[in-house]
């Protein structure tokens, strides 16, 4: 954008996750990436029914996907999965190329307004959540090359942000976690201040709500998408750790206090508990399974399971919170082993 206004002096905003989709963005894994090591085929079966979830009967309201590839070959390696899916109609392949697959957190956050143009996307910068995982360089300019593909506005803040540490209610609220993004491996140039500004200018949010640190074993430094998410512009899911002896105990219970104290609007935040999955080690590593990394499509939503105990409560509380979607819960014990789930894999393009 030539434009010297913001977004929000613009009358931009980013809608919250469960107004209407246009589409649904994924990035496709590549088998050279390093998210799946040693276990690329086993992750393909949790993708085919997210995929097919999403498109659901292929009629009006389901949401159409749009997939990321390298190029010809890696898009018949999605196809040879997802092919034998109905509804091929609803899938839509793009070249445009991506280091990994983590589409929440490299891809484009999309803007919406009233007047045209009415879509416009924000490309923050981004650094693999503090250098971890080079090369990223592919997964950078991913925002802008959709932006050009479907003709709209694009903003640079000139900040590096993921989309998995930001959560908004569409109503001016946004939550987000100081152990990510104070962290000084993502803006170590920014104060506090200057982080909240750019989240305003560039969202069209009012006010930040900040929740302490994430779980154990996520890389991401404490993504919200694992922590807290709105389920509507007052009410909060947040997962607790009901063990006092976890790692997690602590500062999943100071996070949930923190909430309780909330305000949005003026009105005092509605707080849900979702239990946490039992403890999942790999390979000597703890990984980040969480219930909260959900994803609302247009009809359904897409939950992750871990073949534990607590996968029918947290089922259940999310149930009753969209009672107007179908409930999916897809075992997510191989996905988890590159660190994210079905939040992290997915960006939602709004209806306009």
């Amino acid at each position: 954008m030539s434009s010297t206004q913001t977004p929000a002096q613009l009358g931009y905003r980013m809608p919250a996750e469960w107004e209407s989709h246009a589409a649904t963005w994924l990035s496709w894994p590549r088998r050279e990436g390093i998210s799946f090591p040693d276990s690329f085929d086993r992750v393909l079966p949790a993708l085919k029914q997210m995929v097919g979830a999403l498109i659901g009967n292929g009629q009006s309201g389901s949401d159409p996907v749009c997939i990321n590839v390298v190029n010809g070959a890696h898009e018949a390696e999605a196809r040879a999965v997802l092919d034998a899916l109905p509804h091929q109609e609803c899938i839509t392949y793009y070249e445009i190329a991506t280091n990994e697959p983590w589409c929440r957190d490299h891809g484009p956050i999309f803007l919406t307004r009233d007047v045209d143009p009415k879509l416009a996307i924000v490309d923050w910068d981004y650094n693999a959540w503090g250098n971890k995982y080079p090369p990223f360089d592919l997964d950078d300019v991913a925002p802008t090359r959709v932006a050009e593909l479907l003709k709209v506005p694009v903003f640079y803040p000139r900040m590096i942000l993921e989309g998995g540490a930001i959560e908004v209610n569409g109503a001016g609220a946004l939550l987000t976690s100081e152990s990510c993004l104070l962290n000084k491996n993502r803006n170590p140039g920014l104060s506090r201040a200057e982080i909240e500004k750019r989240l305003r200018d560039f969202l069209g949010v009012k006010e930040i709500l900040w929740l302490g640190n994430g779980i154990e074993g996520d890389d991401t430094d404490g993504h919200i998408d694992d922590l807290a998410r709105f389920v509507s512009e007052t009410k909060v899911v947040t997962v607790v750790e009901e063990n006092s002896d976890d790692a997690n105990y602590r500062p999943l219970q100071e996070n949930l206090e923190r909430l309780r104290r909330m305000k949005t609007g003026g009105r005092k935040l509605d707080v849900m508990i979702l239990p946490m999955p039992k403890k999942i080690v790999r390979e000597g590593m703890r990984l980040p399974a969480s219930y909260a990394n959900f994803y609302i499509a247009n009809k359904c939503l897409l939950v992750p399971t871990f073949a534990d105990p607590a996968d029918e409560m947290a089922l259940s509380i999310l149930r009753k919170c969209f009672p107007d979607r179908r409930v999916v819960g897809i075992d997510c014990r191989e996905l988890i082993w590159g660190l994210g789930t079905f939040h992290c894999l997915t960006q939602q393009q709004p209806a306009v």
